[in-house]
């Protein structure tokens, strides 16, 4: 099992940056694909990105590709989201996720754990 702890929301301008930070627990974080996904008031739960054990794979969806980057430091039991060029629209709660599956997923049921969210608001 392992547990998520995002950190790194906040209030942004239209145009300006976040990095998102996401700690797991345990000594197994390696062995998960790592996944962001946002909840917006109104909305169902969307799909960001993912990124691969190794970190050799990343899948973006396509309202954020080109402005936000996943990463990870298997070291550091962290998964990153740098989130530049936002937009009010990208206004949501972000929740990381751990998925055991061999391959990345982009529905919420491809994950069996989930941090409990942080909150970006960006303003115009």
């Amino acid at each position: 099992q392992v547990q998520l702890v995002e950190s790194g929301g906040g209030l942004v301008q239209a145009g300006g940056s976040l990095r998102l930070s996401c700690a797991a627990s345990g000594r197994t974080f390696d062995s998960y694909i790592m996944g962001w996904f946002r909840h917006a008031p109104g909305k169902e739960r969307e799909f960001v990105a993912a990124i691969s054990r190794s970190a050799g794979s990343t899948y973006y969806a396509n309202s954020v590709k080109g402005r936000f980057t996943i990463s990870r430091d298997n070291a550091k039991n962290t998964v990153y989201l740098q989130m530049n060029s936002l937009k009010p629209e990208d206004t949501a709660v972000y929740y990381c996720a751990a998925s055991p599956q061999r391959w990345i997923g982009t529905l919420p049921i491809n994950y069996n754990y989930w941090g409990q969210g942080t909150q970006v608001t960006v303003s115009s």
